[in-house]
């Protein structure tokens, strides 16, 4: 089959995001499917459009990119960018893959990924054009996971985003959600149950492993000998990486100098919180500055000796997070403030530590827990790479998407 694959935000192991798309895509191409990647090749995009095209066509892997002239790649950027404009590079995106998208060869079925949510409106319109069937994936719920963090408030704007949103899942012919909360929140907005099906984020057993040696990524960052806890990703609003910085200070006024938390990545609220951590004279937070490889990624991960996954405290809880999956396949224990399916996770898996998200000291005891009994460490990182393996390999997932896409071309 031909599979019309958008999204706004494709990058490989050599760039800055999460390879999701990258991997299926690629899974996709050795199965013997030809996959045509339409994405955006501007703001730190690994397929940078020529100067003065609409569209640039190359190849990786097998894949052929459609790299356009609208949106942005990279999602740190949107970290540092007023939802307005936000908004507007989101729309452009969608029409001009629309007006790119029409000139390409027929495909079989059109594959669009959110966020941004309006990517689902590029793939109604071209799925029309061609007349195939939409796959709508969800990573996402918008808006309620902005209203959730409280980064949207504006009752006009949810109810358009809502109105969006229910057109979208009514338009796809099966939609593919990235968590069993994200399928009960868009059965609830009216989709059949059986057109939605629950394909979680996959985990890059190849790229995190627990034989990686990252010393010199620890002696690079001045973690010396001590028990150095991790967060990697996105630094914006929704994360609500406020609560590492004051679980750090919690640490510093109980004198646990041998225990640093590094936060590696970038983002909106990345000088604020250097900058609260310079207010409260901390020693015990690293900054690490984004790398443009993966594979470093791993490397550094490599060198702490647990993973952080950390959000703003909300009401509900559907995300699925690259960050925890990377942190399952590199054999580390994993410290997690979400509540629900993914603290179940970590906790029924005996992979790590749920703590309450609205009370830092609950993180700060259980990094001292962690600090002072190293075969718990190991322990809870053999258990998290077996569920890495058993549950959530990357090949499995994948051979869940390319069924349903065949499944869906077969049933329209």
């Amino acid at each position: 089959m031909h599979i019309f694959y958008l999204h706004q935000y494709f990058a490989t192991r050599k760039g800055r995001t999460g390879t999701r798309s990258y991997e299926f895509a690629r899974h996709l191409v050795k199965k013997g499917h030809r996959v045509t990647m339409i994405t955006s090749g501007l703001r730190n995009g690994q397929f940078p459009v020529e100067h003065g095209d609409k569209y640039t066509e190359t190849e990786v892997e097998g894949i052929k990119v459609v790299s356009i002239a609208a949106g942005y790649n990279d999602p740190y950027v949107g970290t540092a960018t007023p939802s307005w404009q936000r908004m507007l590079k989101f729309y452009e995106f969608a029409w001009l893959s629309v007006r790119v998208g029409m000139k390409l060869d027929r495909p079989d079925v059109v594959f669009a990924t959110h966020t941004p949510l309006t990517v689902g409106l590029a793939g109604i319109k071209l799925s029309r054009y061609f007349k195939v069937p939409f796959v709508f994936e969800v990573r996402d719920i918008w808006p309620e996971a902005l209203v959730n963090v409280g980064a949207l408030k504006n009752p006009l704007i949810i109810w358009w985003l809502r109105r969006m949103a229910k057109k979208i899942y009514a338009a796809a012919n099966h939609i593919v959600a990235l968590s069993p909360g994200m399928k009960d929140s868009i059965v609830l907005m009216g989709a059949p149950e059986k057109q939605v099906t629950v394909i979680p984020n996959c985990c890059d057993l190849d790229l995190f492993q627990p034989e990686l040696d990252g010393q010199d990524c620890r002696k690079r960052l001045g973690l010396g000998d001590r028990f150095a806890a991790i967060y990697f990703g996105a630094m914006g609003f929704a994360n609500g990486l406020e609560y590492l910085i004051e679980a750090a200070r919690i640490l510093s006024e109980r004198g646990r100098d041998n225990i640093v938390i590094v936060l590696h990545g970038d983002g909106g609220k990345k000088p604020e919180l250097k900058k609260m951590a310079g207010d409260y004279k901390l020693t015990n937070v690293v900054f690490s500055d984004l790398v443009s490889d993966k594979a470093e990624v791993a490397q550094i991960v490599a060198g702490c000796n647990a993973c952080l996954v950390i959000y703003r405290a909300t009401k509900e809880h559907t995300w699925s997070p690259n960050k925890m999956f990377d942190a399952l396949a590199a054999g580390k224990p994993v410290l997690i403030n979400v509540p629900g399916w993914l603290g179940e996770t970590i906790e029924n898996n005996k992979c790590g530590r749920c703590v309450d998200s609205r009370h830092p000291e609950t993180l700060a005891d259980a990094l001292e827990e962690l600090s002072v009994d190293p075969k718990l460490c190991k322990r809870m990182g053999a258990n998290a790479r077996l569920l890495a393996e058993r549950k959530f390999a990357r090949s499995k997932l994948a051979n869940q998407l390319e069924k349903v896409l065949s499944e869906t071309i077969e049933d329209s």
